[in-house]
């Protein structure tokens, strides 16, 4: 496909530096001051709470790239054990420690292999399987840190509307800066497995079939409870009121690699159909039902 070839070493070029510019912010260099807890609990206790849990559930994430990726190469572990997992974690402790000193319970992160994952797993152990999970695996990476660089953006903006500066500036706005560099090594290391033509059309179309199947929203899970949540965080963002822009924007990478085949696709509608089930799981049940 057109554009620069994206090697191996540039990746991995990549992924040293993002180790080396942000290491994992510590606990000790945030400043929690909260002028008005109340009013902070009350307008953004839920995607606080959302946050932390999605963050936290890292060290899920990891058992389930084992499980994906049995020869997993060296520009993925690299990147996974030593830059993404020890940022995340820290990102997921601070949100999570914030949380409890504005009164809300812990995060409570899904920590369990599904047996969904398992089985992919098991089918991985195929070199051509493999190939397909590795790409499916980079195109959630990719959805996934560019929902959280939107929502990062926008809670930085609320709180510093709030006046909020302390927890914006220093705990909010370090995490915001490390997510970008995540989603480009996904972005790059997706476009790089297409474009090396090593997949095959026959598992380009098994992939496209198994996005559209088994495409979720950030931190979801496949679970009603977590649409719901991620519903409350669209609405609470403003995000619902555009869900096409919003699509577009998380959709747009894997529209171009995995559709590129259908022309002037914008995203896939399987982007768009997730955002409208959250939004509306939370219009008819709201975040009662979401967090009970």
């Amino acid at each position: 496909m057109a554009g620069p070839v994206i090697t191996q070493q540039k990746i991995m070029d990549h992924v040293l530096r993002l180790g080396e510019l942000y290491p994992p912010i510590p606990l000790g260099s945030v400043d929690r001051t909260v002028k008005n807890p109340a009013e902070v609990s009350r307008r953004f206790g839920h995607v606080l709470d959302y946050l932390a849990r999605v963050e936290l559930e890292v060290d899920r994430n990891v058992l389930e790239l084992l499980v994906l990726l049995p020869d997993v190469e060296e520009v993925d572990r690299v990147f996974y054990a030593d830059v993404w997992q020890p940022q995340e974690i820290q990102h997921g402790l601070i949100l999570d420690r914030l949380q409890t000193d504005l009164g809300q319970p812990p995060a409570e992160p899904v920590l369990e292999v599904s047996m969904k994952m398992k089985i992919l797993g098991a089918l991985s152990h195929l070199r051509p399987i493999q190939d397909i999970t590795r790409l499916l695996y980079y195109l959630t990476g990719a959805s996934t840190e560019r929902q959280a660089v939107i929502a990062y953006n926008s809670f930085t903006k609320g709180l510093v509307e709030m006046g909020e500066d302390a927890i914006a500036k220093t705990i909010v706005g370090p995490i915001k800066q490390q997510e970008p560099g995540h989603f480009a090594f996904y972005k790059m290391s997706a476009t790089g497995l297409v474009q090396s033509g090593r997949l095959k059309p026959w598992q380009m179309y098994l992939a496209r079939q198994l996005r559209s199947l088994s495409y979720n929203l950030a931190g979801t899970n496949a679970m009603e409870r977590y649409k719901t949540q991620m519903g409350g965080l669209m609405h609470t963002m403003g995000f619902d009121a555009d869900l096409h822009a919003y699509a577009r924007e998380v959709g747009r990478l894997e529209a171009k690699l995995l559709w590129a085949h259908r022309q002037g696709l914008e995203f896939p509608q399987y982007v768009l159909k997730a955002l409208r089930e959250s939004v509306e799981l939370y219009a008819e049940k709201g975040l009662g039902a979401a967090t009970a």
